[in-house]
Protein backbone atom coordinates (compact mmCIF):
# COMPACT_ATOMS: atom_id res chain seq x y z
CA UNK A 1 0.00 0.00 0.00
CA UNK A 2 2.85 2.29 -0.42
CA UNK A 3 2.87 3.67 3.43
CA UNK A 4 -0.56 4.55 3.19
CA UNK A 5 -3.07 4.05 6.21
CA UNK A 6 -5.69 3.96 3.62
CA UNK A 7 -5.77 3.52 -0.23
CA UNK A 8 -9.01 4.10 -1.94
CA UNK A 9 -9.15 2.71 -5.42
CA UNK A 10 -12.04 2.97 -8.04
CA UNK A 11 -14.55 3.29 -5.46
CA UNK A 12 -18.26 3.08 -6.83
CA UNK A 13 -21.62 2.85 -5.13
CA UNK A 14 -24.54 2.65 -6.36
CA UNK A 15 -28.40 2.70 -5.42
CA UNK A 16 -31.02 0.61 -7.18
CA UNK A 17 -28.66 0.90 -10.44
CA UNK A 18 -28.51 4.68 -10.29
CA UNK A 19 -24.65 5.60 -9.29
CA UNK A 20 -24.20 8.29 -6.77
CA UNK A 21 -20.11 7.64 -6.42
CA UNK A 22 -18.20 6.66 -9.63
CA UNK A 23 -14.75 5.80 -9.50
CA UNK A 24 -12.88 7.52 -6.52
CA UNK A 25 -9.59 7.49 -5.97
CA UNK A 26 -7.70 8.95 -2.62
CA UNK A 27 -5.18 7.91 -0.07
CA UNK A 28 -4.24 9.13 3.18
CA UNK A 29 -1.72 8.54 5.31
CA UNK A 30 -0.74 7.78 8.74
CA UNK A 31 -1.20 10.19 11.34
CA UNK A 32 -2.77 12.47 8.11
CA UNK A 33 -6.02 14.99 8.13
CA UNK A 34 -7.83 14.74 5.61
CA UNK A 35 -10.92 17.00 4.19
CA UNK A 36 -13.36 15.30 1.95
CA UNK A 37 -15.43 18.61 0.71
CA UNK A 38 -18.23 19.18 -1.04
CA UNK A 39 -21.96 20.31 -2.00
CA UNK A 40 -24.93 18.02 -0.43
CA UNK A 41 -25.49 15.30 -2.58
CA UNK A 42 -21.65 15.37 -4.03
CA UNK A 43 -21.53 12.07 -2.13
CA UNK A 44 -19.21 12.68 0.68
CA UNK A 45 -21.03 11.02 3.66
CA UNK A 46 -22.28 8.38 1.36
CA UNK A 47 -18.27 7.60 0.15
CA UNK A 48 -17.30 7.28 3.95
CA UNK A 49 -20.04 4.74 5.12
CA UNK A 50 -19.17 2.97 2.60
CA UNK A 51 -15.55 2.23 3.54
CA UNK A 52 -17.52 0.81 6.92
CA UNK A 53 -20.44 -1.08 4.94
CA UNK A 54 -22.89 0.96 6.58
CA UNK A 55 -24.88 1.00 3.76
CA UNK A 56 -26.69 -2.33 3.64
CA UNK A 57 -28.96 -1.49 0.44
CA UNK A 58 -26.17 -0.03 -1.82
CA UNK A 59 -23.93 -2.07 -4.48
CA UNK A 60 -20.11 -1.28 -3.54
CA UNK A 61 -17.31 -2.05 -5.64
CA UNK A 62 -13.50 -1.45 -6.01
CA UNK A 63 -10.80 -1.54 -3.65
CA UNK A 64 -10.59 -0.04 0.13
CA UNK A 65 -6.98 -1.10 1.25
CA UNK A 66 -6.36 -0.42 5.38
CA UNK A 67 -3.27 -1.13 7.16
CA UNK A 68 -5.05 -2.48 10.38
CA UNK A 69 -4.06 -3.83 14.18
CA UNK A 70 -3.85 -7.31 12.44
CA UNK A 71 -2.48 -6.11 8.81
CA UNK A 72 -3.50 -5.07 5.74
CA UNK A 73 -7.12 -5.63 4.62
CA UNK A 74 -9.06 -4.38 1.52
CA UNK A 75 -12.34 -2.74 3.76
CA UNK A 76 -14.92 -3.57 1.03
CA UNK A 77 -13.85 -7.76 0.31
CA UNK A 78 -13.88 -8.17 4.31
CA UNK A 79 -16.69 -10.54 5.71
CA UNK A 80 -19.32 -8.79 7.98
CA UNK A 81 -17.73 -10.57 11.42
CA UNK A 82 -14.19 -9.78 10.09
CA UNK A 83 -15.42 -6.23 9.87
CA UNK A 84 -16.65 -5.87 12.76
CA UNK A 85 -13.69 -6.20 14.71
CA UNK A 86 -12.39 -2.99 12.60
CA UNK A 87 -15.26 -1.01 12.88
CA UNK A 88 -14.85 1.30 16.53
CA UNK A 89 -11.32 -0.22 17.17
CA UNK A 90 -9.33 0.80 14.27
CA UNK A 91 -11.66 3.29 12.69
CA UNK A 92 -14.47 5.22 14.46
CA UNK A 93 -16.76 7.78 13.32
CA UNK A 94 -18.33 10.68 14.58
CA UNK A 95 -21.99 11.94 12.97
CA UNK A 96 -22.86 14.95 12.34
CA UNK A 97 -25.76 15.36 15.00
CA UNK A 98 -25.15 13.71 18.44
CA UNK A 99 -28.76 13.93 19.04
CA UNK A 100 -29.43 11.42 17.00
CA UNK A 101 -26.57 9.21 17.00
CA UNK A 102 -26.23 8.71 20.69
CA UNK A 103 -28.66 7.05 22.32
CA UNK A 104 -31.77 8.49 24.03
CA UNK A 105 -32.30 5.15 26.50
CA UNK A 106 -29.03 4.83 28.29
CA UNK A 107 -26.66 7.46 29.67
CA UNK A 108 -23.44 8.39 28.38
CA UNK A 109 -21.30 6.90 30.25
CA UNK A 110 -22.69 2.84 29.40
CA UNK A 111 -22.67 3.90 26.03
CA UNK A 112 -18.81 4.51 26.17
CA UNK A 113 -18.71 1.13 28.78
CA UNK A 114 -20.25 -0.82 25.77
CA UNK A 115 -17.65 0.42 23.55
CA UNK A 116 -14.80 -1.01 25.58
CA UNK A 117 -16.57 -3.90 26.91
CA UNK A 118 -17.24 -5.00 23.33
CA UNK A 119 -13.98 -4.11 21.75
CA UNK A 120 -10.74 -4.41 24.62
CA UNK A 121 -12.67 -6.78 26.74
CA UNK A 122 -12.84 -4.20 29.72
CA UNK A 123 -14.49 -5.07 32.64
CA UNK A 124 -17.44 -3.17 33.90
CA UNK A 125 -15.41 -1.34 36.73
CA UNK A 126 -12.09 -0.40 34.69
CA UNK A 127 -14.11 0.63 31.35
CA UNK A 128 -15.86 2.91 33.69
CA UNK A 129 -13.06 4.43 34.90
CA UNK A 130 -11.85 4.63 31.35
CA UNK A 131 -15.34 5.99 30.58
CA UNK A 132 -14.45 9.03 32.83
CA UNK A 133 -11.42 9.65 31.54
CA UNK A 134 -12.33 10.16 27.99
CA UNK A 135 -15.04 12.71 28.76
CA UNK A 136 -12.51 14.52 31.22
CA UNK A 137 -10.02 14.27 27.64
CA UNK A 138 -12.79 16.06 25.92
CA UNK A 139 -12.82 19.03 27.99
CA UNK A 140 -16.18 17.59 29.39
CA UNK A 141 -16.19 19.94 33.13
CA UNK A 142 -17.01 17.11 35.95
CA UNK A 143 -16.91 14.30 34.13
CA UNK A 144 -17.68 11.71 37.56
CA UNK A 145 -20.97 13.62 37.12
CA UNK A 146 -21.65 13.67 33.08
CA UNK A 147 -20.77 10.05 33.04
CA UNK A 148 -24.52 9.41 34.50
CA UNK A 149 -26.15 11.71 32.00
CA UNK A 150 -28.48 11.29 29.24
CA UNK A 151 -27.80 13.03 26.17
CA UNK A 152 -30.73 15.09 26.54
CA UNK A 153 -29.43 16.46 29.67
CA UNK A 154 -25.90 17.72 27.81
CA UNK A 155 -25.67 20.61 25.99
CA UNK A 156 -24.99 20.47 22.17
CA UNK A 157 -21.06 21.38 22.75
CA UNK A 158 -21.27 18.13 25.54
CA UNK A 159 -23.22 15.75 23.49
CA UNK A 160 -20.32 16.10 20.31
CA UNK A 161 -17.69 15.93 23.04
CA UNK A 162 -19.07 12.42 24.31
CA UNK A 163 -19.41 11.05 21.11
CA UNK A 164 -16.12 11.65 20.56
CA UNK A 165 -14.73 10.51 23.64
CA UNK A 166 -17.17 7.27 22.60
CA UNK A 167 -14.85 7.42 19.10
CA UNK A 168 -11.45 7.39 20.68
CA UNK A 169 -12.27 5.12 23.31
CA UNK A 170 -10.59 2.28 21.52
CA UNK A 171 -7.74 4.65 20.19
CA UNK A 172 -8.67 4.18 16.62
CA UNK A 173 -6.10 4.69 13.27
CA UNK A 174 -8.44 6.34 11.45
CA UNK A 175 -11.05 8.94 12.75
CA UNK A 176 -14.05 9.73 10.31
CA UNK A 177 -15.63 13.09 11.25
CA UNK A 178 -18.99 13.63 9.43
CA UNK A 179 -19.68 17.47 9.95
CA UNK A 180 -18.67 17.58 13.60
CA UNK A 181 -19.18 20.80 13.95
CA UNK A 182 -22.16 22.05 11.96
CA UNK A 183 -24.90 21.87 14.70
CA UNK A 184 -22.90 23.78 16.58
CA UNK A 185 -22.34 27.70 17.47
CA UNK A 186 -19.08 29.28 15.76
CA UNK A 187 -17.81 29.12 19.64
CA UNK A 188 -17.88 25.69 20.07
CA UNK A 189 -16.82 24.87 16.48
CA UNK A 190 -13.47 26.67 17.32
CA UNK A 191 -13.48 24.20 20.76
CA UNK A 192 -14.16 21.09 19.08
CA UNK A 193 -11.62 21.81 16.08
CA UNK A 194 -9.20 22.42 18.83
CA UNK A 195 -9.76 19.03 20.35
CA UNK A 196 -9.83 17.10 17.68
CA UNK A 197 -6.40 18.64 16.64
CA UNK A 198 -4.58 18.33 20.13
CA UNK A 199 -6.00 14.81 20.54
CA UNK A 200 -4.98 13.58 16.62
CA UNK A 201 -1.91 14.59 17.69
CA UNK A 202 -2.00 12.71 21.24
CA UNK A 203 -2.56 9.58 19.79
CA UNK A 204 -1.08 10.05 16.14
CA UNK A 205 -4.37 9.03 14.16
CA UNK A 206 -5.56 9.78 10.85
CA UNK A 207 -8.56 12.14 10.54
CA UNK A 208 -10.98 12.16 7.54
CA UNK A 209 -13.15 15.23 7.29
CA UNK A 210 -16.42 15.56 5.66
CA UNK A 211 -17.24 19.15 5.49
CA UNK A 212 -18.84 21.93 3.21
CA UNK A 213 -17.24 24.46 5.78
CA UNK A 214 -14.05 25.83 4.23
CA UNK A 215 -12.63 27.86 7.24
CA UNK A 216 -12.53 24.67 8.78
CA UNK A 217 -10.59 22.71 5.98
CA UNK A 218 -8.44 25.79 6.14
CA UNK A 219 -7.63 25.78 9.78
CA UNK A 220 -7.69 21.86 10.18
CA UNK A 221 -6.88 19.91 7.14
CA UNK A 222 -3.50 19.56 5.51
CA UNK A 223 -4.85 18.03 2.41
CA UNK A 224 -8.25 18.71 0.58
CA UNK A 225 -10.09 16.08 -1.41
CA UNK A 226 -13.21 18.04 -3.56
CA UNK A 227 -16.53 16.06 -4.40
CA UNK A 228 -18.89 17.15 -7.19
CA UNK A 229 -21.60 14.58 -8.41
CA UNK A 230 -20.29 11.62 -6.64
CA UNK A 231 -16.51 12.46 -8.37
CA UNK A 232 -13.66 13.77 -7.57
CA UNK A 233 -12.31 16.87 -9.27
CA UNK A 234 -9.38 18.05 -7.63
CA UNK A 235 -7.32 16.96 -4.75
CA UNK A 236 -3.84 18.50 -3.34
CA UNK A 237 -2.52 20.32 -0.51
CA UNK A 238 -4.97 23.00 1.27
CA UNK A 239 -2.84 25.62 1.07
CA UNK A 240 -1.78 25.30 -2.55
CA UNK A 241 -5.66 24.03 -4.22
CA UNK A 242 -7.00 27.44 -2.28
CA UNK A 243 -4.66 29.41 -3.75
CA UNK A 244 -4.21 28.30 -7.13
CA UNK A 245 -7.71 25.95 -7.78
CA UNK A 246 -7.61 24.49 -10.90
CA UNK A 247 -11.41 23.33 -11.54
CA UNK A 248 -14.42 25.78 -11.97
CA UNK A 249 -16.43 23.83 -8.94
CA UNK A 250 -13.35 24.10 -6.11
CA UNK A 251 -13.56 28.11 -7.75
CA UNK A 252 -17.34 28.57 -7.25
CA UNK A 253 -16.45 26.69 -3.51
CA UNK A 254 -13.80 29.34 -2.41
CA UNK A 255 -15.42 32.13 -3.74
CA UNK A 256 -19.01 31.55 -2.25
CA UNK A 257 -18.08 33.38 1.01
CA UNK A 258 -20.51 35.81 1.77
CA UNK A 259 -20.45 39.08 0.09
CA UNK A 260 -21.71 42.73 0.79
CA UNK A 261 -23.83 44.37 -1.45
CA UNK A 262 -25.98 46.76 0.69
CA UNK A 263 -26.77 50.20 1.00
CA UNK A 264 -25.34 52.38 3.57
CA UNK A 265 -27.96 54.51 4.60
CA UNK A 266 -27.48 57.14 7.22
CA UNK A 267 -29.57 57.48 10.27
CA UNK A 268 -31.04 60.15 10.02
CA UNK A 269 -31.68 62.07 13.97
CA UNK A 270 -35.29 62.35 14.72
CA UNK A 271 -36.45 59.18 12.39
CA UNK A 272 -38.90 57.08 13.65
CA UNK A 273 -37.27 53.54 14.07
CA UNK A 274 -39.51 50.54 12.23
CA UNK A 275 -38.91 48.63 15.35
CA UNK A 276 -37.84 49.89 18.58
CA UNK A 277 -36.97 48.14 22.15
CA UNK A 278 -36.35 49.68 25.64
CA UNK A 279 -35.50 47.52 28.32
CA UNK A 280 -37.11 44.05 26.89
CA UNK A 281 -37.46 41.53 29.55
CA UNK A 282 -38.75 37.98 28.70
CA UNK A 283 -38.77 35.33 31.68
CA UNK A 284 -39.67 31.77 31.39
CA UNK A 285 -41.72 29.48 34.26
CA UNK A 286 -39.41 27.18 35.57
CA UNK A 287 -40.44 24.64 38.78
CA UNK A 288 -38.70 24.88 42.01
CA UNK A 289 -36.73 22.17 43.72
CA UNK A 290 -38.08 20.19 46.82
CA UNK A 291 -41.28 21.34 48.38
CA UNK A 292 -41.30 24.98 47.04
CA UNK A 293 -41.95 23.96 43.73
CA UNK A 294 -45.25 22.93 45.09
CA UNK A 295 -46.34 26.66 46.41
CA UNK A 296 -44.72 28.62 43.17
CA UNK A 297 -42.60 28.69 40.57
CA UNK A 298 -39.71 30.28 39.67
CA UNK A 299 -38.53 32.39 36.51
CA UNK A 300 -35.53 31.89 33.55
CA UNK A 301 -34.57 35.21 32.13
CA UNK A 302 -34.20 34.61 28.91
CA UNK A 303 -33.65 38.38 27.52
CA UNK A 304 -32.75 41.18 30.42
CA UNK A 305 -32.66 44.87 29.61
CA UNK A 306 -32.19 44.66 25.86
CA UNK A 307 -32.58 47.74 23.96
CA UNK A 308 -32.31 48.31 20.25
CA UNK A 309 -34.12 50.07 17.29
CA UNK A 310 -34.31 49.20 13.57
CA UNK A 311 -34.88 52.17 11.23
CA UNK A 312 -36.58 51.96 7.82
CA UNK A 313 -33.95 50.25 4.99
CA UNK A 314 -31.37 48.94 7.65
CA UNK A 315 -30.51 45.32 8.69
CA UNK A 316 -30.03 44.71 12.76
CA UNK A 317 -27.75 41.43 13.53
CA UNK A 318 -28.02 39.54 16.51
CA UNK A 319 -25.45 37.12 16.90
CA UNK A 320 -24.41 34.86 20.11
CA UNK A 321 -24.03 31.03 20.86
CA UNK A 322 -26.92 28.71 21.38
CA UNK A 323 -29.09 30.02 24.67
CA UNK A 324 -27.99 33.23 24.56
CA UNK A 325 -31.42 34.60 24.15
CA UNK A 326 -31.56 35.64 19.84
CA UNK A 327 -33.87 33.64 18.99
CA UNK A 328 -35.95 34.07 22.37
CA UNK A 329 -35.36 38.28 21.17
CA UNK A 330 -36.60 37.50 17.70
CA UNK A 331 -39.92 35.68 18.79
CA UNK A 332 -40.67 38.61 21.24
CA UNK A 333 -40.51 41.30 18.35
CA UNK A 334 -42.93 38.69 16.34
CA UNK A 335 -45.43 39.53 19.22
CA UNK A 336 -45.15 35.32 19.85
CA UNK A 337 -43.49 35.57 23.54
CA UNK A 338 -44.87 37.92 26.18
CA UNK A 339 -42.59 40.54 27.67
CA UNK A 340 -42.53 43.34 30.11
CA UNK A 341 -40.69 46.58 29.12
CA UNK A 342 -41.55 48.71 25.39
CA UNK A 343 -41.93 46.99 22.52
CA UNK A 344 -43.15 49.18 19.08
CA UNK A 345 -43.40 47.95 15.73
CA UNK A 346 -44.07 50.81 13.20
CA UNK A 347 -45.00 52.88 16.12
CA UNK A 348 -47.85 50.13 17.13
CA UNK A 349 -47.39 47.93 20.48
CA UNK A 350 -48.41 44.66 20.35
CA UNK A 351 -51.31 43.48 22.30
CA UNK A 352 -52.98 40.30 24.25
CA UNK A 353 -55.56 40.73 21.55
CA UNK A 354 -54.77 38.69 18.57
CA UNK A 355 -57.41 40.53 16.63
CA UNK A 356 -56.00 44.13 17.22
CA UNK A 357 -52.50 42.24 15.94
CA UNK A 358 -53.71 41.60 13.12
CA UNK A 359 -52.68 44.85 11.45
CA UNK A 360 -49.49 44.43 12.93
CA UNK A 361 -48.84 40.74 11.45
CA UNK A 362 -48.76 42.40 8.10
CA UNK A 363 -45.62 44.66 8.76
CA UNK A 364 -43.54 41.97 10.39
CA UNK A 365 -43.13 39.04 8.49
CA UNK A 366 -40.45 36.14 9.10
CA UNK A 367 -38.30 33.61 7.65
CA UNK A 368 -37.47 30.50 9.86
CA UNK A 369 -34.12 28.06 9.56
CA UNK A 370 -35.22 24.96 8.31
CA UNK A 371 -37.16 25.26 4.85
CA UNK A 372 -38.53 22.30 4.90
CA UNK A 373 -40.30 21.80 8.26
CA UNK A 374 -40.95 25.55 8.26
CA UNK A 375 -43.13 24.69 4.88
CA UNK A 376 -46.24 22.54 5.23
CA UNK A 377 -45.63 19.33 3.26
CA UNK A 378 -49.37 19.18 2.61
CA UNK A 379 -50.02 21.91 1.31
CA UNK A 380 -48.88 23.54 -2.51
CA UNK A 381 -46.77 26.11 -3.61
CA UNK A 382 -49.53 28.15 -4.47
CA UNK A 383 -51.51 27.45 -1.25
CA UNK A 384 -48.61 28.17 1.03
CA UNK A 385 -47.25 31.95 -0.38
CA UNK A 386 -50.68 32.75 -0.65
CA UNK A 387 -52.10 32.02 2.74
CA UNK A 388 -51.57 35.43 4.30
CA UNK A 389 -53.53 36.60 1.72
CA UNK A 390 -56.50 34.70 2.50
CA UNK A 391 -55.55 36.09 5.72
CA UNK A 392 -55.38 40.01 5.12
CA UNK A 393 -56.50 40.76 1.64
CA UNK A 394 -59.67 38.06 1.74
CA UNK A 395 -61.40 40.55 -0.68
CA UNK A 396 -58.99 39.52 -3.87
CA UNK A 397 -60.67 36.93 -6.12
CA UNK A 398 -59.04 34.19 -6.74
CA UNK A 399 -57.34 34.91 -10.31
CA UNK A 400 -55.88 38.10 -8.64
CA UNK A 401 -54.44 35.84 -5.60
CA UNK A 402 -53.24 33.36 -8.61
CA UNK A 403 -51.84 36.52 -10.07
CA UNK A 404 -50.03 37.89 -6.93
CA UNK A 405 -48.53 34.37 -5.77
CA UNK A 406 -46.95 34.12 -9.31
CA UNK A 407 -45.31 37.48 -9.02
CA UNK A 408 -43.87 36.74 -5.73
CA UNK A 409 -42.45 33.65 -6.59
CA UNK A 410 -40.87 35.48 -9.65
CA UNK A 411 -39.47 38.10 -7.81
CA UNK A 412 -37.43 35.43 -5.60
CA UNK A 413 -36.46 33.88 -8.94
CA UNK A 414 -38.68 31.10 -9.09
CA UNK A 415 -41.08 31.02 -12.64
CA UNK A 416 -43.39 29.04 -14.21
CA UNK A 417 -40.46 28.27 -17.08
CA UNK A 418 -38.12 26.30 -14.93
CA UNK A 419 -40.79 24.85 -13.30
CA UNK A 420 -43.55 23.41 -14.98
CA UNK A 421 -46.94 23.71 -12.91
CA UNK A 422 -45.08 25.42 -10.30
CA UNK A 423 -48.40 26.48 -7.87
CA UNK A 424 -49.00 22.90 -7.60
CA UNK A 425 -46.06 21.53 -6.49
CA UNK A 426 -45.22 20.69 -3.30
CA UNK A 427 -41.92 21.80 -1.19
CA UNK A 428 -40.45 18.26 -1.29
CA UNK A 429 -40.26 18.74 -5.29
CA UNK A 430 -37.89 21.50 -4.10
CA UNK A 431 -33.93 21.84 -3.14
CA UNK A 432 -33.03 23.47 -0.04
CA UNK A 433 -32.08 26.79 -1.64
CA UNK A 434 -35.53 26.87 -3.56
CA UNK A 435 -37.53 25.97 -0.85
CA UNK A 436 -36.16 28.45 1.18
CA UNK A 437 -36.45 31.02 -2.10
CA UNK A 438 -40.16 29.79 -1.42
CA UNK A 439 -40.35 30.68 2.40
CA UNK A 440 -39.60 34.15 1.07
CA UNK A 441 -41.80 34.70 -1.37
CA UNK A 442 -44.89 33.64 1.90
CA UNK A 443 -43.07 36.47 3.78
CA UNK A 444 -42.84 38.85 0.85
CA UNK A 445 -46.30 38.24 -0.38
CA UNK A 446 -48.09 40.65 2.27
CA UNK A 447 -45.37 43.44 1.74
CA UNK A 448 -44.17 43.62 4.67
CA UNK A 449 -41.36 46.59 5.87
CA UNK A 450 -39.96 44.55 8.78
CA UNK A 451 -38.41 40.63 8.28
CA UNK A 452 -37.28 38.66 11.20
CA UNK A 453 -34.43 36.59 9.49
CA UNK A 454 -33.98 33.67 11.67
CA UNK A 455 -30.69 31.71 10.70
CA UNK A 456 -31.94 32.00 6.98
CA UNK A 457 -28.92 30.00 5.58
CA UNK A 458 -27.47 28.19 8.32
CA UNK A 459 -29.47 25.28 6.63
CA UNK A 460 -27.16 25.90 3.30
CA UNK A 461 -24.50 24.79 1.43
CA UNK A 462 -21.87 27.79 1.04
CA UNK A 463 -22.67 28.32 -2.59
CA UNK A 464 -26.54 28.54 -2.21
CA UNK A 465 -25.98 30.74 0.73
CA UNK A 466 -24.37 32.94 -1.25
CA UNK A 467 -27.48 32.98 -3.26
CA UNK A 468 -29.70 33.36 -0.57
CA UNK A 469 -27.88 36.44 0.59
CA UNK A 470 -28.03 38.37 -2.80
CA UNK A 471 -31.42 37.61 -3.11
CA UNK A 472 -32.25 38.75 0.50
CA UNK A 473 -30.00 42.31 -0.38
CA UNK A 474 -31.62 43.28 -3.62
CA UNK A 475 -34.89 43.06 -2.15
CA UNK A 476 -33.82 45.14 0.52
CA UNK A 477 -32.74 47.75 -1.87
CA UNK A 478 -35.79 47.24 -4.12
CA UNK A 479 -38.71 47.77 -1.49
CA UNK A 480 -36.81 49.51 1.45
CA UNK A 481 -37.39 46.42 3.55
CA UNK A 482 -35.65 46.02 7.49
CA UNK A 483 -34.03 43.18 8.81
CA UNK A 484 -33.67 41.59 12.26
CA UNK A 485 -31.10 39.26 11.42
CA UNK A 486 -30.60 36.57 13.70
CA UNK A 487 -27.41 34.41 13.18
CA UNK A 488 -23.92 32.61 14.87
CA UNK A 489 -22.36 33.12 11.35
CA UNK A 490 -19.80 36.31 11.49
CA UNK A 491 -19.47 36.00 7.98
CA UNK A 492 -23.34 36.53 7.50
CA UNK A 493 -23.45 39.60 9.55
CA UNK A 494 -20.48 41.22 7.40
CA UNK A 495 -22.34 40.72 4.53
CA UNK A 496 -26.03 41.93 5.69
CA UNK A 497 -25.77 43.74 9.07
CA UNK A 498 -25.60 47.69 9.67
CA UNK A 499 -25.77 47.62 13.29
CA UNK A 500 -25.08 44.24 15.22
CA UNK A 501 -26.17 43.28 19.02
CA UNK A 502 -23.98 40.60 20.48
CA UNK A 503 -26.23 38.63 23.11
CA UNK A 504 -24.44 36.24 25.89
CA UNK A 505 -26.64 35.00 28.84
CA UNK A 506 -30.03 37.23 27.56
CA UNK A 507 -27.70 40.19 27.99
CA UNK A 508 -26.48 42.48 25.31
CA UNK A 509 -22.59 42.83 25.78
CA UNK A 510 -21.60 45.29 22.96
CA UNK A 511 -23.56 46.70 20.28
CA UNK A 512 -22.73 49.00 16.93
CA UNK A 513 -22.17 49.92 13.58
CA UNK A 514 -20.89 46.65 11.95
CA UNK A 515 -18.17 47.41 10.72
CA UNK A 516 -15.97 49.36 13.54
CA UNK A 517 -17.59 46.22 16.36
CA UNK A 518 -16.32 43.59 14.37
CA UNK A 519 -12.85 44.80 13.34
CA UNK A 520 -12.36 46.53 16.78
CA UNK A 521 -14.56 44.08 19.65
CA UNK A 522 -14.44 45.68 22.64
CA UNK A 523 -15.85 43.01 24.21
CA UNK A 524 -13.83 39.37 25.56
CA UNK A 525 -16.81 37.58 24.29
CA UNK A 526 -17.31 39.16 20.86
CA UNK A 527 -13.45 38.36 20.16
CA UNK A 528 -13.98 35.10 21.07
CA UNK A 529 -16.69 34.91 18.17
CA UNK A 530 -15.02 37.24 15.52
CA UNK A 531 -11.48 34.78 16.05
CA UNK A 532 -13.06 31.66 15.89
CA UNK A 533 -14.82 32.50 12.41
CA UNK A 534 -11.16 33.09 10.71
Amino acid sequence: MSGFLLEVKDLRVAFGGKEVVRGLDFQIAPGEKVALVGESGSGKTVTALSLLRLLPEAAVSGTAGFAGSDGQADLLSLSERELRGIRGRDIAMIFQEPMTALNPLFTIGDQIVEVLQLKLGLGRAPALARAIQLLADTGIAQPEERVKAFPHQLSGGQRQRAMIAMALACQPRLLLADEPTTALDVALRGQILDLLDGLQQKHGMAVLMITHDLNLVRRFASRVVVMENGCIVEQGPVAEVFARPQHPYTRSLIDSRPVRDVQELPQQAGAPALLQARGLRVGYPVPLPGLRGWFRRGEFVAVQGADFSIPPGHTLGVIGESGSGKSTLALAALGLLPFTGELQVDGRAWSRDQVRNKALRRVVQVVFQDPFSSLSPRLTVEEIVGEGLTIHTPELSKEERSAKVERALEEVGLTEAQFPGLLQRYPHEFSGGQRQRLAIARALIVEPRLIVLDEPTSALDVTIQKQVLQLLQRLQRERALSYLLITHDVDVIRAMAHEVLVMKGGEIVESGPVAALLDAPAHPYTRTLVQAAT
